[in-house]
């Protein structure tokens, strides 16, 4: 009886040995695929001077997908005035977003430069994903470059449009650690196949409590890579019912623009964020800055008519036009732009 609970014992040794040295070695082939990514953002200070913004530093982690593509998380890039991408040899190149969806929290950006040694990583089938299923993440956990974590999958879940036959949403569920500077960082499956990006965490206290939220690489293919969700490079708020009449949007609804990044679109096409901050009911809010009412026919007087009319936006192509009309210090004017 000794002898064969020796025989259990190490058996078990070998094997969690073996499993522990399969994911070393997967470790060591993914990495060189995970970039560090550094944003430097700017945003108002509040006093009511458009011009009065202090600038700071972000942190995300994002993975390559081929020679010149990255995704990540759509709030590590979206207000990058500068974004600048780290290599695991050390390579540093600067990049632009190329297609962002705020609503999935995910982001394809393009590399300003070539890659010396590029180790593009390769896309999986989260459909083929199961509750259970080992997953291995890589990111930058409060700056630590290049950390793993392991864990498993928990839960997935999806949500379908209700306004277009798109998905809008799908994500994993997962009790490997994330923290901040994890963001826009690869999951990979056990075959080394990325199958999601690093989103966001469940917290009451601000750390990782066990809860992370992963969007699925299969979402992300529908939304950045099989078709196009239009960057515009602004934060905005919704306006609907009682926030819209405290701010004198009489359509009933709109969308406040309460940032614009430095070289974007929206930067380009002249729009305005806001300039003031201010508290309305327990919330704390940018105003001062334009308010879309409409996009070409569509009115943004709802939640539902402001996806309508997003998906609208995403359909268009290179080369077509568009109208945003605004509401701006009190004045409602047209802004015109074509796509590039």
């Amino acid at each position: 009886m000794k002898r064969i609970f020796t025989i259990i014992s190490a058996f078990i040794i070998l094997s969690t040995n073996a499993i522990a040295q399969d994911i070393s070695a997967l470790y060591q082939k993914l990495d060189k695929s995970v970039v560090v990514i550094r944003v430097m953002e700017s945003k108002t200070k509040g006093t009511g001077k458009s011009t009065d913004k202090v600038s700071y530093g972000a942190l995300g982690s994002g993975v390559l997908i081929d020679k010149e593509t990255i995704l990540t998380a759509a709030h590590v890039v979206n207000n990058g005035d500068k974004i600048k991408v780290v290599f695991a040899d050390g390579q540093e190149l600067n990049a632009i977003v190329m297609g962002l969806s705020k609503i999935a929290d995910v982001a394809r950006i393009k590399i300003l430069g070539v890659i010396k040694d590029p180790h593009p990583a390769k896309m999986g089938d989260s459909d083929k994903t199961r509750i259970g299923d080992k997953v291995m993440i890589i990111g930058s956990p409060m700056g630590l470059e290049h950390s793993l974590s392991v864990g498993y999958i928990s839960r997935k879940e999806k949500h379908k449009s209700k306004t277009s036959n798109f998905s809008r949403l799908e994500m994993f569920q997962t009790d490997a650690a994330i923290n901040t500077g994890n963001s826009g960082g690869p999951m990979f499956n056990m075959d080394g196949e990325v199958i999601g990006i690093v989103s966001s965490i469940m917290s009451r206290s601000g750390g990782f409590e066990g809860i992370g939220f992963v969007a699925t690489i299969n979402i992300i293919k529908e939304l950045l890579i099989d078709h196009h969700n239009t960057w515009l490079g602004m934060d905005a708020q919704i306006l609907y019912g009682p926030l819209a009449l405290a701010l004198n949007v009489k359509q009933g609804g709109g969308v406040l623009i309460t940032n614009v990044t430095s070289g974007s679109p929206a930067y380009y096409m002249g729009l305005k964020g806001g300039s003031i901050i201010t508290n309305i009911g327990h919330d704390e809010l940018v105003i001062g800055g334009d308010i879309i009412l409409q996009l070409d026919d569509k009115v943004l007087d709802s939640p539902e008519h402001i996806l309508i009319a997003l998906d609208y936006l995403n359909a268009l192509k290179k080369g077509d036009k568009y109208s945003f009309k605004i509401l701006r210090m009190g004045e409602v004017i047209d802004v015109n732009w074509t796509i590039k």
